[in-house]
């Protein structure tokens, strides 16, 4: 199953101009019809909740009521219906694309891929005993930048039965473990991509199932701590990070979302193929991230602390 990862992630919401703004200034594209894209042209898709056209919701406060893969071509679109439709329904919508639903209830939509390529520079580094990879009077940092997210990166469910889910996605569309944490779910790639992971589960009781978070790609460090200043300058709600994670390697901020979920920028993603073994740890501060910073507000040394600091 050449399945890529996450083309789009749909959502019937409360409050539709206050997702639509807060997916705005969170840098998607307002592109009509609740559509808001990446760089490459993924995107989030957002309804009212009672909205007709939207696949049933999860019984459960989550607002998530679709998740579309992209796929290689739509060879693969047509392998996975006649894989799905052994034992349960599948709809071929008339772009062509199918729905359906997975072991848990989750709604899932296939479809020839919207990503589109991309030519964009990384950030780059100096250090000392490597060849530089940025020359002299070139500068490391631009304070007129404008990160974007880049790609959708994954999306985190909460789900009543882990194991279930797994074998569903392993069994029936071909996902790979990348790494897991004991007792509580796994990462998981699809066979169309290296990224460590673009689905991760963590077993939660039924009344919780839904989605916990979903992310998407910047360009790096800079970007992610840059776009997430901005992001708390205008007013949202820090609810994780900045820090980086130790499964999958790349850094991370979370924030509280009008969208019944957690919204993270991500940055610097590990890439692994088949070579790669599997790692598994308990869950617990120590195995979810190497370090974490608390955000704060700008400040110089010199002159007296800031109002209000510990110890003053």
């Amino acid at each position: 199953m050449n399945i890529i990862g996450p083309d789009a992630l749909v959502f019937g919401v409360d409050d539709v101009a206050a997702c639509a703004q807060y997916l705005t200034d969170y840098g998607l594209k307002p592109v009509g019809k609740g559509r808001f894209e990446a760089l490459d042209g993924t995107y989030i898709a957002i309804a009212p909740r009672g909205d007709p056209s939207l696949p049933a919701d999860l019984g459960t406060a989550s607002m998530l009521r679709k998740t579309i893969y992209g796929c290689a071509d739509q060879a693969t679109v047509d392998a996975i219906a006649q894989e799905l439709l052994k034992d349960r329904e599948v709809k071929k919508l008339a772009d062509g694309s199918i729905e359906s639903v997975d072991d848990l209830g989750f709604a899932l939509g296939f479809q020839v891929t919207v990503r589109k390529p991309l030519q964009l520079a990384a950030e780059t580094v100096n250090a000392p005993g490597a060849k530089p990879q940025r020359g002299p009077n070139l500068l490391g940092v631009d304070e007129k930048s404008d990160p974007k997210p880049r790609s959708l990166s994954h999306v985190v469910y909460f789900v009543p039965d882990y194991a279930k889910s797994e074998a569903f996605y392993v069994k029936r569309l071909g996902f790979v473990v990348t790494d897991r944490f004991l007792g509580v779910g796994p990462f998981l790639r699809p066979a169309g991509t290296t990224d460590h992971h673009t689905l991760f589960m963590i077993q939660t009781p039924p009344q919780m199932k839904g989605c916990e978070h979903f992310t998407f790609h910047l360009g790096g460090p800079t970007e992610l701590m840059l776009a997430g200043s901005r992001f708390v300058a205008k007013g949202y709600e820090s609810f994780w990070g900045p820090g980086r994670h130790k499964f999958g390697s790349n850094w991370f901020w979370y924030f509280n979302s009008p969208l019944g979920c957690h919204v993270e920028y991500d940055a610097d993603m590990d890439l692994h193929d088949e070579a790669w073994t599997a790692r598994e740890a308990p869950m617990g501060a120590d195995a979810s991230q190497l370090f974490l910073f608390q955000h704060r507000e700008k400040w110089a040394p010199g002159g007296p602390p800031p109002p209000g600091a510990k110890g003053h």
